[in-house]
């Protein structure tokens, strides 16, 4: 009787891409050392397969490898039934990673041998060892970070540049140095924005002046030929340019100042004067915060569907009601928003609690369930939630139906919501899946009566009763001829919570019915 054939696939990983270009470099060892294994087992059916999965340059504390995706591709597809490495780090450096490649390994019955370390994952005592080698090789990497953060650290307290994105007014060190150089050009770029802010007295009123003078960021090639840049400067940077200790000749580093290497750009009279102001315009906004005016958890973790990060506003009625809100960064700064349908503005307590009752519903329970989420960006028909990857388990087992695990790293899981938002901020957001109750429109049904109160019956035929004059009458009128169920569905308040009376004046509404239910947004079978 034939031994069954077991397919072994040879995977290389080397950290850095020094030595690559050689002859015969640490891959090759590799490959060559993970053959003569393979050869050693032919007897129990074991035979190298051709392709090669070969990652140089890589990290293995991600899993955002080429050849390690295209292997696990492959073990999915059932084409791999033995992965051979040299080491076990040359898989993953990372605990949880390890635990999902070898989860993928299980589904598809694929064992997991090292050469240098003789035991495969198909025994429980393999399962063991293979945890406290990666375990000391996670220990590896974390006080290697630890050592090059220390390093920083040392460094920036001596003055020296230790790298990131260059400030505006220079340019970096000269070969073998840690000591920006002055860009004169741009030093006096610099020296403009100080003095403006000091004359203007409003970050606002400048950053449209320098955008109205075409006064751009720092525009700078990288090591890799990108180029990086050369943008009119916004709000943000702005503030951060103004507080920046680099051009009154200062190291920042966690909090605090050292004297850098480099000169100063600014006077120490004026970058005080302006530090003086910025503090004066802040206390405003801090006495919100203290007084609870401002409390917005999703503060720095909210985008748009277009990327823009959605900073909390609020406003207060007549009767000294708080009305609070997340606004993208564009309207913020004076934009207006375009029709293409992207939230750019939602309710933040309607938000903030739909949030909360989903991650009540998927994790262990917790005071502050919004602490939870590293991010969350918006999307025309939901969420897209990321959280902390050590909840994968949680996830994947307290998911509704309609929800579902998009794909998750190092640091995060994603987690897709479909959720309808209504245009309406006194209105709660419906996630998609429960029973949605009616929500009728007062809008939308005074002018759909205010459309039939046009017209009258002539024969049997409906007829504009007298020519509507203003421009918005033009505009309601069309609301008459929308197909019966579709005017049912706005009379009982089933309409889509996308449709406002706002949205209906600037579209354009076709004849046909079957193609009105398209183009505003109805299901394609009646609501009943």
């Amino acid at each position: 009787m034939s031994r069954k054939t077991l397919r072994c696939a040879i995977y290389t990983r080397k950290s850095s891409e020094e030595g690559l270009d050689q002859s015969f470099n640490s891959l090759d060892a590799q490959r060559q050392a993970g053959e003569a294994y393979v050869t050693s087992q032919a007897h129990e059916g074991w035979k190298p397969i051709p392709t090669l999965y070969d990652d140089g340059g890589y990290s293995g504390g991600t899993m955002q490898r080429p050849a390690l995706q295209r292997m696990l591709s492959d073990v999915d597809a059932g084409r791999i039934d033995v992965v051979v490495v040299y080491k076990i780090d040359r898989l993953t450096r990372s605990l949880p990673d390890f635990a999902r490649i070898v989860e993928r390994f299980d589904a598809r019955n694929v064992s997991f041998v090292s050469v240098t370390q003789s035991f495969n994952t198909t025994s429980s005592m393999g399962r063991l060892t293979l945890n406290v080698l990666l375990s000391f090789a996670q220990f590896e990497r974390e006080v290697t970070g630890e050592r090059i953060r220390d390093k920083i650290a040392a460094s920036k307290a001596k003055g020296m540049w230790m790298g990131g994105n260059l400030p505006l007014g220079f340019d970096l060190p000269s070969p073998g140095t840690r000591i920006l150089r002055v860009n004169e050009d741009e030093a006096d770029t610099v020296r403009h924005i100080f003095t403006r802010y000091l004359a203007l007295g409003s970050v606002h009123t400048l950053q449209r002046e320098l955008v109205r003078d075409g006064i751009t960021s720092k525009q700078w090639t990288t090591s890799k030929g990108k180029v990086v840049g050369g943008h009119p400067i916004n709000r943000g940077a702005l503030f951060h340019l103004l507080k920046n200790p680099l051009y009154r000749g200062n190291i920042r580093h966690k909090g605090k100042i050292h004297p850098g290497e480099h000169p100063a750009i600014i006077d120490k009279e004026v970058f005080e004067k302006a530090q003086a102001l910025l503090n004066q315009q802040a206390p405003k906004k801090r006495e919100k915060a203290q007084n609870g005016l401002a409390h917005s958890p999703l503060t720095g973790k909210l985008f748009d569907a277009t990327g823009e990060v959605m900073s909390p506003v609020h406003t207060q009625g007549r009767h000294g009601k708080l009305y609070r809100y997340y606004v993208s960064a564009s309207l913020q700064q004076g934009g207006k928003a375009p029709a293409d349908g992207v939230r750019r503005r939602v309710v933040a307590a309607e938000l903030e609690k739909a949030l909360t009752e989903l991650i009540t519903h998927w994790l262990p329970p917790c005071k502050t369930p919004l602490a939870l989420i590293n991010a969350i960006h918006l999307r025309p028909d939901g969420l897209l939630i990321d959280l902390p990857c050590t909840f994968a388990k949680e996830l994947a087992s307290s998911l509704r139906d309609e929800e579902q695990i998009l794909h998750s790293n190092l640091d995060s899981v994603r987690v897709s919501v479909p959720l309808a938002f209504p245009l309406r901020g006194s209105k709660r957001l419906i996630i998609a899946g429960a029973s949605q109750p009616a929500h009728p429109n007062p809008a939308l049904i005074a002018a759909l009566r205010k459309a039939h109160g046009m017209l009258t019956l002539k024969k049997g035929m409906p007829s504009i009763q007298s020519a509507p004059v203003s421009p918005y009458d033009r505009k309601v009128l069309r609301l008459a001829f929308l197909a019966p169920e579709l005017q049912r569905d706005i009379l009982t308040g089933r309409q889509p919570l996308s449709l406002s009376l706002e949205k209906l004046k600037h579209l354009d509404i076709p004849l046909c019915w079957k193609a009105q239910r398209e183009a505003l947004g109805w299901p394609t079978a009646p609501s009943r």
